[in-house]
């Protein structure tokens, strides 16, 4: 039967606007007084330094001393000394150095320095902590106490290191399950996002003992609704829906007592309203208008990592703005001198008030009082360096079970039967990094190897322990294995980690799951020929479009993102196991399953049927439900007729650069700026080459570039991007051309996928075709540079010119086009020297 779940929740209450929060935290006049005290003893320098946050790999605690800095953080993927297995000891020491540096400052009144971590599914940097599931599964299992739990265990695992402040819980309300940061949204439901931030908020800080840590509530505001999923993007709603859907889980937080906020990367466009509030760092309504005013949040806003450098005028070192309108503490990563520098010459302008700066420390030190972080050091504290605190297994176990949803059981093939002959297949079964996803131990989760999670048990481990060793056979591709001779198999798929803006999938891809991994497609298709009950246990971050899959199976299990105790799939998977009692599925989903591959088509199309399950969906032991076949749309293979990622357009277009080197990859790059009347000639001694700016299509739209020797024109991002999705659409990087002087030597255009990873096709023979001063518009399948071996997942360099003297030619609108458009006429891989 179908269950629904979530009715113990309150209803729901709608707001006009922005409401006021009533804190669990009552006034404390006697701290208020304290805070005062503190705030009038410092001088300028102080309290700038109290407003800073810089990254562990950035900064020494010498330096903390000679600036006062606030705060330090590690992101993720950062550990003490850079070492991915660092103990409990370890970042215990260096707890106690910062903190040490923060108490030998020449301030009256020694303020001490607070660490912030990303503990978003655990403490998921430290080697060796439980990893919980990810929040979408924690979602499912409707259950605000479990949550209450393991903040309060999450607490425990960060307080042993030294570490004092989480930042979590992630309280976007997803929308569109292209957002690359769907699996850290607990649901698309409101209600039951604000019940959850209460009890998370909860149960880190509790009361904030010597086992609590300070909660961040992220990222306000809206993060969740972005046109597309495209994160960091721009979310179109209006104020009705930014209250009452997105504005729910900072509600619960507020009500909880949260001490800090962390202002979201995203923009709001309040279309209904013709409001453009910008980027959510530099939006004084919302950061001070809304939250601090009429909501009464007495904590701090910080941050997100080098935010302030997207608001217009800024840079990460400098921005008045983003002070201005509300950010009480700065991460700035790396930048953090320059940002001391130009933030105390801004005050002492006049461009930020003193009294802004005055609330912005008086927040910081009301929320360090309030964490009683004065006057001990994290060593002293009790259960530091407690590595028995790292761990959480049963607690973890027990949150799969709840997490585990069950779409189909046709014919009650689950149950499995203890002492069956289980044959388990699928790249995730044996997968300890698929099972955690993104943010563990690595920012994206990649990198990993089950070697990297010492305790804990991938789901094949806990389908063997479930059933008997000798009972379960493991083969990834089941290719040569004698199918019949098994009772039962069980294929465990899903997604590979990824975290924010790499785990993104274009608006032009589908949400088709095999488009991106069909080897899972694959795997299934050989055991369905078995004609034996398959089993599908789904491991991703998202709901997908999953009709093929679930075609081939039997039943279909969402494990979402379970952690590292994989053997609460097994749990669930199997009746009556030796020892234990009999667990039921009782998750339900908390956001739509599509059923067509383009649920969030514009011109709606897809809407009658775009859901597939609709929340609160999910079946129990037994079912009478049976699924039959499903369509499976396999003529939809993209969701437009194009979508383009623009890389040069008269500018380069961020996170893009454009950039001049000479032919030795090794070499340092020149950037070329954004000034469209200089002519660069680089290196300035010897030129290599020598850049203009001309017009192909409109005024100054193009460059022009002249080989003087061997060199190379390239666009680069700081950060690699995942195209895999556009492979799927067959997409084409495309540019326009005018040749000036034709070549006598090869001209190559290459992509880039980090250090020492570029693939290159060879268009030698396809300028020289080309006449002299004309337009021509060039257009390569992403194909062709596929056959050739790029790692399409990790691209840094999406369109670089290779070539030597003599050459001259004018690039313009440079793009990466989705979908095939009709009359696109692409170049064949085989005139590109492509095999």
């Amino acid at each position: 039967m179908a269950t629904s779940a979530g009715d113990h929740l309150p209803a729901p209450t709608h707001y006009t606007d922005w409401p006021a929060i009533e804190s669990r935290l009552p006034a404390d006049p006697a701290l208020e007084s304290r805070m005062r005290k503190i705030v009038a003893s410092m001088n300028l320098a102080q309290k700038i330094g109290q407003m800073t946050q810089a990254e562990i790999k950035s900064i020494t605690p010498a330096e903390v001393t000679k600036f006062y800095i606030g705060s330090v953080l590690n992101g993720g993927g950062s550990w003490p000394g850079g070492n991915k297995h660092a103990g409990i000891a370890d970042w215990l020491t260096l707890s106690d150095r910062y903190y040490d540096a923060s108490m030998a400052t020449d301030a009256a009144i020694k303020l001490p320095i607070i660490w912030g971590i990303d503990a978003v599914h655990g403490d998921n940097n430290v080697f060796g902590a439980t990893l919980f599931p990810h929040n979408i599964g924690l979602g499912a299992a409707h259950d605000p106490a479990l949550m209450k739990e393991i903040g309060a265990a999450t607490a425990k695992a960060v307080r042993a290191t030294g570490v004092e402040w989480a930042f979590a819980p992630t309280l976007a309300v997803a929308q569109n399950a292209r957002w690359g940061r769907s699996y850290e949204s607990f649901s698309t439901d409101g209600p039951l996002v604000r019940a959850y931030a209460r009890a998370y908020v909860a149960g880190l800080q509790g009361g904030f003992g010597d086992h609590n840590v300070m909660a961040t509530a992220k990222h306000f505001i809206g993060d969740g609704a972005t046109q597309n999923g495209k994160d960091q993007g721009d979310a179109k709603v209006s104020q009705n829906d930014m209250i009452n859907v997105h504005g729910s889980g900072y509600f619960g937080a507020l009500e909880a007592g949260v001490q800090s906020v962390m202002a979201s990367y995203n923009s709001w466009d309040d279309v209904a309203a013709g409001i453009n509030y910008g980027k959510m760092s530099g939006a004084h309504a919302l950061l001070t208008g809304a939250l601090k005013d009429k909501m009464g949040f007495d904590g701090f806003v910080v941050s997100d990592w080098n935010a302030i450098g997207q608001l217009p005028g800024c840079t990460n070192a400098s921005c008045p703005q983003a002070i201005n309108a509300g950010i009480d503490m700065v991460m700035v990563p790396d930048d953090w001198k320059a940002f001391i520098a130009n933030t105390t010459r801004q005050v002492e302008a006049g461009q930020i008030p003193m009294a802004r700066i005055d609330d912005a420390v008086s927040r910081i030190v009301r929320a360090k009082l309030r964490m009683g972080l004065f006057g001990t050091r994290p060593s002293q504290r009790a259960g530091a360096g407690d590595a028995g605190l790292l761990q959480s297994r049963e607690l973890a176990r027990r949150a799969v079970r709840e997490s585990l949803v069950l779409l189909k059981n046709n014919h009650d093939v689950l149950p499995l039967k203890p002492g069956s002959k289980i044959l388990v297949v699928g790249k995730s079964a044996d997968s300890l990094p698929n099972q955690s996803g993104g943010w563990s131990s690595t920012w994206q989760g990649t990198g990993n190897s089950n070697a990297d999670f010492p305790n804990g048990d991938t789901i094949l481990a806990g389908l063997r322990h479930a059933d008997g060793a000798a009972n379960v056979t493991y083969s990834e591709t089941a290719q040569g294995v004698d199918l019949k001779s098994f009772d039962a198999i069980v294929a465990v798929i899903g997604e590979t980690p990824y975290a924010e803006t790499m785990g993104d999938i274009m608006p032009s891809a589908t949400l088709r799951h095999s488009d991106r991994y069909p080897e899972d497609l694959a795997v299934l298709q050989t055991v369905a020929r078995s004609h034996k009950p398959v089993v599908a246990v789904f491991v991703a971050g998202r709901p997908l479009y999953v009709n093929n899959l679930l075609n081939l199976s039997d039943a279909f299990v969402t494990a979402w993102l379970p952690g590292t105790e994989g053997a609460g799939v097994a749990d669930v998977l199997f009746a009556g196991r030796s020892g234990a009692g009999h667990y039921n599925f009782s998750g339900t989903l908390a956001m739509p399953w599509p059923g067509v591959p383009c649920p969030d088509a514009s011109d709606g199309s897809a809407k009658p049927t775009r859901w597939l399950f609709t929340p609160g969906y999910g079946l129990r032991y037994p079912s009478k439900h049976a699924i039959g076949a499903l369509p499976t749309d396999s003529a939809v293979n993209s969701c437009a007729e194009a979508s383009m990622l623009s890389v040069f357009h008269t500018l380069a277009v961020p996170p893009f650069s454009l950039y001049l080197a000479d032919a030795n990859p090794q070499q340092p790059a020149h950037d070329i700026g954004a000034d469209l009347n200089a002519v660069i000639e680089w290196p300035a001694s010897h030129p290599v080459l020598r850049l203009r700016t001309v017009q192909v299509n409109t005024q100054q739209d193009a460059k022009s570039v002249a080989w003087l020797g061997a060199g190379r024109f390239f666009a680069q991002s700081p950060q690699p991007g995942n195209l895999m999705p556009l492979v799927a659409t067959h997409a084409a990087l495309q540019f326009d051309v005018v040749i000036a002087t034709p070549a006598t030597g090869p001209v190559k255009v290459y992509m880039g996928c980090g250090d020492h990873c570029t693939t290159s096709v060879d268009l030698t023979h396809t300028f020289a075709g080309y006449a002299n001063g004309v337009r021509h518009s060039v257009s390569i399948p992403l194909a062709c540079f596929a056959r050739n071996g790029v790692d399409f997942s990790h691209i840094d360099v999406p369109f670089g010119v290779l070539a030597s003297a003599p050459f001259s030619a004018a690039f313009a609108d440079v793009k990466i086009i989705a979908g095939t458009q009709a009359g696109r006429a692409d170049l064949p891989c085989a005139s590109l020297g492509v095999p």
